[in-house]
C-alpha cells in the first residue's frame, strides 16, 4: 500500500514538472524584447505642442518636456507595445520623477533603427538641464494592452510627437530653438 502511495505520487510529480515545463515553452513568446536606445535628448516642450497646454498655466503643476532619441530593433519582427524605462535626473544628479522608472511607451518598432519621441510631464521649477539616465525600452510580440481607436479622444500627453520634426535625415538632432514652422 505504501508503495502504491509513494508510485502514484512519483508519477503525480512527474507529470506536473512536464506540465510546468511544457508551460514555459509555450508562454516564451510573452517575455519581453529588449530594444537598445541611443543619441537621448530631453527637452522643454515648443510653446505650440498641443502638451505645452499653455491656456492651463498656472504657478503649481507641471512642464512638458519631450524624450526623443534613436530605438534599434535587433529582432526580425516588429515589437508591439514598447516601453521606455529611465532616470530623468536634475543637475544635481536628483530624480525629477521618484518612484516611477517607466517614462513613456513609444508603440510598435519596426525591425531595425529608428527614431521616437515621447512627452514627458515634469514638476514645474525642476532647475535644468535635465539628464537621462538608465534608459532601455521592452516590448513585446504581441499586444499587451487595448488599442486607441481612431475615434478615441487622447490627452495632449498621448498625443503623438512626429520624431522627424526632431531629427534631420542625416540622423542628427536639430535644435529646438527653431519653431516647428521653421524646420
Amino acid at each position: 500500500m505504501i508503495m502504491n502511495f509513494l508510485h502514484s505520487t512519483l508519477i503525480k510529480a512527474v507529470f506536473a514538472s512536464l506540465l510546468m515545463v511544457f508551460s514555459l515553452a509555450l508562454c516564451g513568446q510573452a517575455l519581453a524584447a529588449n530594444l537598445s536606445l541611443s543619441q537621448l535628448s530631453i527637452d522643454a516642450c515648443e510653446p505650440t505642442d498641443p502638451g505645452a497646454q499653455p491656456s492651463l498655466a498656472r504657478p503649481v503643476g507641471s512642464s512638458c518636456y519631450v524624450l526623443s532619441g534613436e530605438v534599434t530593433n535587433p529582432g526580425k519582427s516588429a515589437v508591439i507595445d514598447s516601453d521606455v524605462f529611465a532616470q530623468i535626473l536634475d543637475p544635481s544628479g536628483e530624480p525629477v520623477l521618484p518612484n516611477r522608472a517607466r517614462v513613456g511607451s513609444i508603440g510598435d518598432v519596426q525591425p531595425g533603427k529608428s527614431f521616437f519621441a515621447l512627452r514627458l510631464a515634469i514638476p514645474l521649477g525642476t532647475p535644468g538641464p535635465l539628464q537621462v539616465k538608465g534608459a532601455k525600452a521592452k516590448g513585446f510580440k504581441a499586444p499587451v494592452r487595448t488599442r486607441a481607436g481612431e475615434e478615441d479622444e487622447l490627452l495632449p500627453l498621448e498625443q503623438a510627437i512626429d520624431p522627424g520634426a526632431l531629427w534631420g535625415s542625416s540622423g542628427e538632432l536639430l535644435s529646438l530653438d527653431k519653431t516647428m514652422g521653421q524646420l
